[in-house]
Formats: C-alpha cells, sequence, structure tokens
C-alpha cells in the first residue's frame, strides 16, 4: 500500500453557545458557563443566504451549517482545487427535528393540504451536507454520518481516510445540530438524560445530565503538500481516528468504559503514536452519571496515573449531539493557536468514585502543543475518537 497523504486542516467556523465566529468562540471557552438554556440567541440566518426566502426552506440546523461552511471556506482563502476532488462529510445526530414538529402542528391545526411542500427536504439529516455542496459547487463525495453524539467525530475522521487514500483532494466536514424544540426537549428530559440543577458539571460529584445545546462546526480539510504549497494557514493535522461500538446498550456506554477505551487505542495505533505521545485529551465529558464514569475509566486504562491534561468543554457549550465532536476538534486546534487548553467549566468537587484524571479546571492551562485527542460516544453504543497535532509535530 502506498504512504497515506498527510491531512492539513486549513479553515473553520463556529456557531455556538459560546460564541459565534473563533474569537468569540475561545473567549467563551475560557468564560463562566452562561446561565441557562445554551440557546444561541444571536445567530441571524439572513446574513447567509440571498433573500428571505431561502432561508425560510432551511431548517435551524441546515441554516447553521451553511453559516460555518461559509466561515470556514473563507477562512481557507477558498477553494482553489478542482470541484470534482472536493467533497462534503458532513453530521448530524438527528435531522431537521424543529421543522417536522411545526409541520406536525400544521397538520393538525389547518390540515394536510397546509403542510409545508418543503418540509421533506428541510428535515432530511443529509439535507445540510446537500446544502454546502450546491453553494459552493463541489462534486466530490457528498454523505452524512448519523451516529448520534459521536457523528461529527466519524464525520472527521472518514473524511479524513478519504484524503488519506488519495479518494479526495479537500473535504468540508463538520456537524450542525438544532433539536431543542418542545418535543426534543421533552424527550431527553424524560429519559433523564438532561441535568435537573440546570447545569452542566462534567466529571463533578453532583453531575445530574447534560445540558442541551445547538450549533454547528465546520472544518475544511486538504491534503498537506497542496496547503503547503499554496501558503495557506494550517490549524494543524488530522493524524488518525478509531471508530468501534460497545454493542452493549441503547443509552448506557459498556461497563467499565471498555469500549471507550479499546477506541482511543485505536485511534493512537492509527496516528502512528503510542499513548505516551499523546499530549491532551478533550473528554466527551458529557456530565451525565454513566457516562462520565465509564470515560474516567477508559482514560485511566489507556493513559495509567499522571496522564495528560483532560478538559471537557461541554461545561461551557452544553451538549450539542452529533455536532459535539466538530465543536470539539475545533477548540483543540484553537488550543493549539493560543498555546491554552480550556478549564472544565462546571466542575467543583472532584467524584471520589471516579479514577484520578488530570482534569484541567478552574483557570486555562499554558501548554506546549503537542498530539491531542477528541472523544465523541454516542447513543447506540457509537464511539469514536480523533487525534489532531499541530504541524510541527
Amino acid at each position: 500500500m502506498s504512504e497515506r497523504r498527510r491531512v492539513a486542516i486549513v479553515g473553520l467556523g463556529v456557531v455556538s453557545c459560546a460564541g459565534t465566529g473563533l474569537d468569540a468562540f475561545w473567549d467563551g471557552l475560557n468564560s463562566a458557563a452562561p446561565e441557562g438554556e445554551r440557546r444561541i440567541h444571536d445567530f441571524d440566518p439572513l446574513a447567509y443566504y440571498d433573500n428571505p426566502k431561502q432561508a425560510r426552506r432551511a431548517d435551524r440546523s441546515e441554516q447553521m451549517a451553511t453559516a460555518t461552511a461559509m466561515m470556514a471556506l473563507e477562512d481557507a482563502g477558498g477553494l482553489t482545487a478542482d470541484p470534482a476532488r472536493c467533497g462534503v462529510i458532513y453530521a448530524t445526530g438527528v435531522g431537521g427535528l424543529q421543522t417536522f414538529e411545526e409541520q406536525v402542528l400544521v397538520l393538525d391545526r389547518k390540515g394536510a393540504r397546509r403542510v409545508s411542500p418543503f418540509m421533506v427536504p428541510m428535515i432530511m439529516p443529509n439535507a445540510p451536507g446537500a446544502a454546502i455542496s450546491m453553494r459552493f459547487g463541489l462534486h466530490g463525495p457528498n454523505e452524512t454520518i448519523t451516529t448520534a453524539c459521536a457523528a461529527s467525530t466519524h464525520a472527521l475522521g472518514y473524511a479524513t481516510r478519504l484524503i488519506q487514500m488519495g479518494y479526495a483532494d479537500v473535504i468540508v466536514s463538520g456537524g450542525a445540530e438544532s433539536v431543542m424544540s418542545p418535543v426534543g426537549m421533552a424527550g431527553f428530559r424524560n429519559m433523564t438524560a438532561l441535568s435537573s440543577s440546570g447545569k452542566s458539571m462534567p466529571f463533578d460529584r453532583d453531575r445530574d445530565g447534560f445540558m442541551m445545546t445547538e450549533g454547528s462546526a465546520t472544518l475544511i480539510l486538504e491534503e498537506m503538500e497542496s496547503a503547503q504549497a499554496r501558503d495557506a494557514h494550517i490549524y494543524g493535522e488530522i493524524l488518525g481516528s478509531g471508530s468501534n461500538a460497545d454493542a452493549h446498550h441503547i443509552t448506557a456506554p459498556a461497563p467499565g468504559g471498555n469500549g471507550a477505551a479499546s477506541c482511543m487505542q485505536l485511534a493512537i495505533e492509527d496516528a502512528g503514536l503510542t499513548s505516551n505521545e499523546i499530549c491532551y485529551v478533550n473528554a466527551h465529558g458529557t456530565s451525565t452519571p454513566l457516562n462520565d464514569a465509564a470515560e474516567a475509566e477508559a482514560l485511566s486504562k489507556v493513559f495509567g496515573e499522571n496522564g495528560p491534561p483532560v478538559t471537557s468543554t461541554k461545561g461551557v457549550t452544553g451538549h450539542a449531539l452529533g455536532a459535539a465532536g466538530a465543536l470539539e476538534a475545533t477548540s483543540i486546534l484553537l488550543s493549539f493557536d493560543r498555546r491554552q487548553i480550556p478549564p472544565t467549566a462546571g466542575f467543583t468537587n472532584p467524584d471520589p468514585e471516579l479514577p484520578d484524571i488530570n482534569l484541567v479546571a478552574g483557570a486555562p492551562q499554558d501548554w506546549e502543543p503537542g498530539p491531542s485527542m477528541s472523544n465523541s460516544f454516542g447513543f447506540g453504543g457509537h464511539n469514536g475518537c480523533v487525534i489532531l497535532a499541530p504541524v510541527n509535530t
């Protein structure tokens, strides 16, 4: 087999309750967690469409994906590759739930003839990826990953492989999610996944569930030699990824974090590294009792005592489901750029029942950037890990 091509990240875009745009997002990650629901109140979709009619024909998740793709491609300096070699590998956990719920109410209150003819393309999980490819004329692979909360991490891993193996030269990848509708919130609340205290407290003794959020992050992946030849700004590179399944329970993680630990090890091996070479872990860290416990066990198994710094940015952002992995990969790349690791907001009281992990809390931690891991673990037992590194590594 020929040598794998290297994969650079040359553009980033983000819409999050922590902030829209890279600087605002970074500032938010290093600030106190917002009070109450983690909705995005300052996002104006009309800024990213030619006219209001176009925006109305897109679900909110697609609107956010379109926005972050525009930001990321502008950040990357546009596209210079052959459009036939440029693809979209995008992710979502659910799809257009808000539109679906709105149209069910229209059916109930006004009758079948009033249901929007645009409902079906608006609720399709693949709508964000399709919209990006059409907006920018990208004719390469266009596929959507829907593996719950691991979706955008899986998308980044798959997109990387397509470039590594020579099937594409540029991939627009990431994720978008917006399911904070009444039915969506009620469903997660009634399964006791959401925090009853209204706080996200990853790995804390008093954690009681996650805070739902919405948002999107898009990353532009490009074959390294091409990126270097055009003198692109390179945030980092993706060295490898891992994917496996717990095969245990539809919502609960495998006991002891065995599946998560195996996935981390797969990613490390795919990157050609050892666990001792991982300098930082952005944990899945949802703030749910079972998931945080399983991940802490997994981290302990992979890294032992005195492991690398660990943080969960969900203390600030909340949990964006299928978009979470893309948001967290973006935060790692900004950590390379800013040479700091954001603290785990909401963490106050260590849990004596969890293994001791090297959790960053209280204030940002200065560091010398090196290979870093982002973890995502989703309902259905889907596990995903991706390894990113600064380009001088």
